[in-house]
């Protein structure tokens, strides 16, 4: 084009696509690797904890006596070496002794033979077992002295082991990612909530309000932590709402500091000051401008403030002052195994790796939105 040419008219009428902070953010975000990994990661675990006891065939709570801390196998049990022991268990209660023991597929055949004629409705004691199902007698001979007898196995999978009581240690490390991570999100929304609103009123009304409701934060930071839970526990009892009140009425100190510390500067802003001079009530410019103004750090403080309570609450759980039986959580489950962690490594390892992926994602996903809300930092 000739030099002083004018442009086209609708070249001009044109409007210019903006982008907004957050939707540079975003962009940001997307483009750290790690973060986006932990993201990923985090979902499927969270996923995999909510729908995967419904898969995995064990209930949480159900106990199998006789499969008291066997170890994690990909292969199904029983295996080989288990069921002749407890047919010689179970030949001892039929008063019968187990002969030609003979493991076929799915299925066993064995011969009982005993002193006195064998009453077929002892061969219940098959069915009770975790190991078999309800037996088949194949051969009556020697005027019921001796039986042949047809069983099939109840093929069960532990792909992480079972505990001292003999339950999976799966669904268990599932259930107790779920019980983690809901006390985490839930006490962690208590306690940005409650901050966030006491930080940004005391901030902005300032003098000395400010000054007696910072002072009521010092005092109850003073006070130790785990009297508030003893507390708690006296007079409610152990569950689960306690920990979520426990957790979550103490953690809101630290965002009250730091949303107060946002607030100040924010008050002093150009648009706070119009908001002011038009009449605005104090609610409405705490509501509308000094309160959307402080999301960043708000999100950002959240994602350290998950993995925090997460470790509070295992913390308790393993002063057993946390969740009770029969539900259970990664703290919990970490105390178990650290107590076996001799004869059953599994029961440390499979919790302990659950708690560590969790903690790992939410750092990584705090470091991510901290680089991209407030991109000077990085």
């Amino acid at each position: 084009m000739a030099e002083g040419a004018a442009l086209p008219i609708e070249t001009l009428a044109e409007p210019v696509a903006g982008r907004s902070l957050w939707v540079e953010a975003r962009g940001r975000l997307l483009s750290n690797k790690a973060a986006v990994a932990s993201i990923v990661l985090l979902s499927l675990i969270a996923i995999a904890c909510v729908f995967g006891p419904f898969f995995t065939g064990h209930p949480f709570d159900q106990v199998y006596p006789d499969y008291v801390k066997v170890p994690a196998s990909l292969e199904a049990y029983p295996k080989q070496d288990q069921i002749a022991p407890q047919i010689e268990r179970i030949g001892a209660r039929v008063r019968g002794k187990p002969e030609n023991i003979e493991i076929k597929g799915d299925t066993v055949n064995v011969t009982l033979v005993g002193q006195r004629p064998i009453d077929d409705r002892l061969l219940a004691y098959f069915e009770r077992s975790d190991l078999f199902g309800a037996a088949k007698v194949v051969e009556k001979t020697d005027e019921g002295r001796r039986l042949v007898v047809e069983v099939p196995l109840k093929k069960k999978y532990f792909f992480f082991g079972t505990d001292t009581n003999g339950r999976d240690l799966l669904t268990r490390t599932m259930k107790a990612g779920q019980i983690s991570l809901a006390i985490g999100l839930l006490a962690t929304f208590v306690a940005i909530l409650i901050g966030v609103v006491y930080g940004a009123t005391s901030g902005y009304l300032g003098g000395r309000a400010d000054l007696i409701m910072m002072r009521i934060v010092d005092v109850i930071y003073s006070l130790p932590f785990i009297f508030f839970v003893i507390m708690l526990v006296v007079f409610f009892g152990r569950n689960f709402i306690l920990m979520f009140i426990a957790v979550g009425a103490v953690e809101w100190l630290d965002m009250a500091r730091i949303v107060r510390g946002q607030t100040l500067s924010i008050k002093r802003q150009e648009y706070v000051q119009a908001a002011e001079a038009l009449g605005v009530e104090t609610k409405g410019i705490i509501r509308r401008h000094v309160i959307p103004n402080t999301l960043g750090p708000v999100v950002v403080y959240m994602t350290l403030l998950v993995p925090k309570v997460i470790l509070l609450e295992s913390f308790l759980s393993f002063l057993g002052l946390g969740v009770q039986e029969p539900n259970t959580s990664l703290g919990v489950l970490i105390s178990e195994g650290a107590k076996n962690i001799q004869g059953a490594t599994w029961m440390l390892i499979y919790p302990s790796l659950t708690l560590i992926a969790i903690l790992f994602c939410l750092n990584f996903i705090g470091d991510g939105l901290r680089d991209a809300l407030d991109p000077k930092d990085r």
